[in-house]
């Protein structure tokens, strides 16, 4: 099965992000655009981490997607032919830039 995946999604968390990269706003986008799966980006940060379990539910193995009323917020949002449903697969970036040193 084919489909498209941005894995590298920043939260907005992340220095220098929009304060819209949120879950409703990431999936209506991905879902705009076409794209299937879309990584969580900086799941480590412990806010962030907290809205991921608050606002995400196991889907596939490896895979969640928004809770019903969230999903259907976003639905609502967009036209028919951007409806189905977006998948977050958890994701972080690693840094190999030290400062020290």
């Amino acid at each position: 099965m084919a489909f498209y995946a941005d894995l590298h999604i920043h939260s907005k968390y992340s220095r220098a992000t929009s304060k819209d990269c949120d879950l409703k706003h990431l999936a209506y986008w991905a879902r705009k655009k076409g794209i299937a799966v879309v990584g969580t980006g900086d799941f480590t940060h412990p806010v962030w981490m907290s809205e991921l379990q608050e606002q995400l539910v196991s889907a596939e193995p490896g895979l969640f997607r928004l809770k019903p009323d969230l999903e259907k917020e976003v639905s609502a949002m967009l036209p028919p032919a951007c409806q189905g449903t977006t998948r977050f697969m958890l994701s972080v970036d690693i840094s190999t830039i030290s400062k020290k040193e």
